[in-house]
Order: structure tokens, then C-alpha cells, then sequence
């Protein structure tokens, strides 16, 4: 499955994911399900901003998620180490279920890839 598939997927199956993103090893937007290219660009450039500043403070321990929560919804990032998947949510969405939902469009994006 390519990364627009798994995004497509993803948005169809999660009912607390509003847009998604997925990036590829150099940062570059691979997919976007968001209301225009720069809003994927903000996005992706939030997602990994968050995930270099998680690693910043657990150095040594690899970062795979982080979560932002805000009164109007959540920014989540998740990586596999190779790509990125960041996504904005409704309001207190269920983490658990969101980031199992992200990881797995990450995994469906990377099938492609090998």
C-alpha cells in the first residue's frame, strides 16, 4: 500500500483523526490529507520539530510517539525511525487508539518502500 492509500485509509477508519500527514526520510511530504500543501508542510514540519525535541530530553532512549494536547484537539507524531506520520485530532481523542490507527498507516506506507 503507498503512503496515499494508507492516509485514505487511515482518515476512513479513524473517526478522531481530522488530517494526516505521512514524511519520508528527508522530511519530504510523501502524503497529505489536509486543507492545502502548506498546511501539510506546517504540519509535517510540527510533527517533526516535536519528535527531535522528545529525543532532545530522553537522549539515549528511542522517541516512537509524542502527543500534544490542546482544548481543540491533539497533535500526535509517530515514527518507525525511517518515516513520520503527524496527524491533528478531535478533542480528547483516545490516545491509545489514535496512535495504534497511526502506527498502522505508517506500516501500510512503508510496505511500498521495500
Amino acid at each position: 500500500m503507498d503512503a496515499t492509500a494508507a492516509i485514505t485509509e487511515l482518515v476512513g477508519v479513524s473517526t478522531e483523526v481530522v488530517e494526516a500527514v505521512v514524511t519520508g526520510p528527508s522530511g519530504e511530504i510523501e502524503a497529505a490529507r489536509t486543507s492545502s500543501e502548506a498546511r501539510a508542510r506546517e504540519l509535517a514540519d510540527a510533527g517533526a520539530e516535536l519528535l527531535i525535541r522528545a529525543a532532545d530530553i530522553r537522549a539515549g532512549e528511542p522517541i516512537e510517539r509524542v502527543q500534544v494536547d490542546l482544548a481543540r484537539g491533539s497533535l500526535v507524531a509517530c515514527t518507525d525511525g525511517i518515516r513520520a506520520i503527524v496527524a491533528t485530532t478531535v478533542a480528547e481523542p483516545t490516545s491509545a487508539l489514535v496512535a495504534l490507527d497511526l502506527r498502522t498507516a505508517l506500516r501500510r506506507a512503508a510496505e511500498e518502500a521495500r
